[in-house]
């Protein structure tokens, strides 16, 4: 078994290493602070090609691996996890998800553009009373005069309010619950089509979350994408992608914890020596490391399976659900090494911390990957009595 990364994948870790450092680490804290979208950010991560990374190259994209893949988002989230939150609903819920499902056309007519930066996508499933079951979906697609009428509400959508194209989830036969289900790609100034930025979020303050309404929205026959009866199958393949983005871009925040820690100990004084010289402070940080590690490996493993084409769905799942909780301690470590201090955003570890919670809940709760995994091993459905 070779642990080592290839040529590739170290360049494309050290340029993303590199872009964070140089240009997002120096505005991160501020656009947390202010809640403000870093648009500039991405039109740079555009220009350098980050923006479909994993996209073929017809389509504008740099052809990377799974594995590269991985270690370009570890790197981002290290330095920031709100980007890391844009550019999993943009690359590996969007545009993975089209890239598969989609016909050619529609394809060349999305693609190209979200890899350049000109539209950024979004993916939308969550309803006011609808999360983890989305057999359950609300949001009704009727099919009139060769279109098709959307009416509905979806919430806690990541980049809903900027999203210059989304692709939507809605019912078609209520009675059919997952195979009536289908995926439809609707642009933002598609009449009946509107969208409201949601506000006052625990963590990633920097990344845009909506709601968005569909009332009477009149979709091209053409825009829906695979056939009638296969939403469920798509959004699951989704899933997969995006749980693996959040489980590298977990193990980045986690890593980031480390290096503010041992900083931190190394640097803070008490009692006339360094706090990284008490046995407790270190116990922590032995901790973290080795967490990361695992979680590390884990993610890796998964991504070496999807680079083969092997089933992978579990191993992503017993890597994002570890990940997401290593992040959550290993920040919950950082503040209480730091203190005092670890309570202000004069240092990251509170930010982290804020935005590691929702690691834990997005692309699947902890609770649901543990059934998942449960699931996979005694092979009886959760969702059965």
């Amino acid at each position: 078994m070779d642990f080592g990364l290839t040529e590739e994948q170290i360049m494309i870790r050290n340029l993303m290493e590199d872009f964070a450092k140089n240009e997002i680490l120096p505005k991160v804290r501020d656009d947390d602070r202010n809640e403000r979208f870093p648009g500039d950010i991405l039109d740079k991560m555009a220009q350098l090609g980050f923006l479909g990374a994993p996209l073929p190259e017809e389509y504008g994209g740099m052809g990377i691996d799974h594995i590269a893949y991985v270690v370009m988002i570890e790197e981002l989230a290290r330095v920031s996890f709100a980007l890391r939150s844009i550019v999993s609903v943009h690359i590996s819920l969007f545009q993975q998800t089209l890239n598969r499902w989609g016909t050619e056309e529609q394809k060349q007519k999305y693609l190209p553009r979200t890899t350049k930066g000109e539209i950024l996508g979004c993916f939308a499933t969550t309803e006011p009373n609808v999360g983890s079951d989305i057999a359950s979906t609300e949001t009704s697609a009727v099919l009139d005069g060769g279109k098709w009428r959307l009416n509905g509400n979806k919430t806690w959508i990541s980049n809903g309010g900027v999203a210059g194209v989304a692709l939507i989830f809605a019912q078609t036969d209520k009675a059919k619950k997952h195979r009536g289900l289908a995926a439809f790609l609707v642009e933002k100034d598609t009449p009946g089509f509107s969208s409201r930025d949601i506000h006052g979020k625990l963590g990633l303050r920097a990344a845009n979350t909506a709601e968005l309404t569909l009332e009477d929205c009149l979709v091209p026959e053409e825009n829906l994408l695979g056939q009638v009866g296969e939403g469920f199958k798509i959004a699951m393949s989704a899933f997969d992608n995006a749980r693996l983005c959040v489980a590298a871009g977990c193990v980045g925040l986690a890593q980031a914890c480390i290096d503010a820690s041992v900083l931190y100990a190394q640097t803070r004084q008490q009692f006339g020596k360094p706090i990284g010289s008490y046995q407790l402070v270190q116990e922590m940080i032995a901790n973290m490391i080795v967490e990361t590690e695992a979680a590390r490996f884990l993610t890796y493993r998964a991504a070496y399976l999807k680079n083969k084409g092997a089933p992978s769905t579990v191993e992503i799942s017993m890597a994002k659900y570890y990940a997401s909780e290593v992040a959550l301690r290993a920040a919950n470590n950082a503040v209480q090494i730091h203190g005092g201090y670890g309570y202000s955003d004069e240092y990251p570890v509170e930010r982290y911390y804020r935005d590691a919670k929702v690691a834990t809940l997005l692309e699947g709760t902890s609770e649901m990957h543990k059934l998942i995994i449960g699931r996979n091993a005694t092979g009886i459905s959760a969702f059965t009595s």
